[in-house]
């Protein structure tokens, strides 16, 4: 498996330029939304973007939508 990756190094490169953005948006968005527990899973666990794809679509969606209601009219 080295030989294989150290062969192929594109790879490598390819899952970090995956996996940064969808980190970074996420990280953010969690930051935003006071979601602590997310903010410190999504930083220390390492999924190939497949957790902060899940967080940013489908459990930051109900707070932005709170968030968003909350606000007044004119801020809209």
């Amino acid at each position: 498996m080295e030989e294989f990756l150290l062969e192929n190094q594109w790879i490598i490169i390819l899952a970090i330029l995956w996996t940064l953005p969808w980190k970074g948006i996420a990280l953010w968005n969690s930051s935003r939304n006071g979601d602590t527990g997310w903010f410190i899973a999504l930083l220390i666990v390492n999924t190939l973007g497949i957790l902060e794809i899940l967080y940013i679509y489908v459990f930051s969606k109900n707070k932005s939508k709170e968030r968003e209601s909350a606000m007044p009219q004119t801020m809209k």
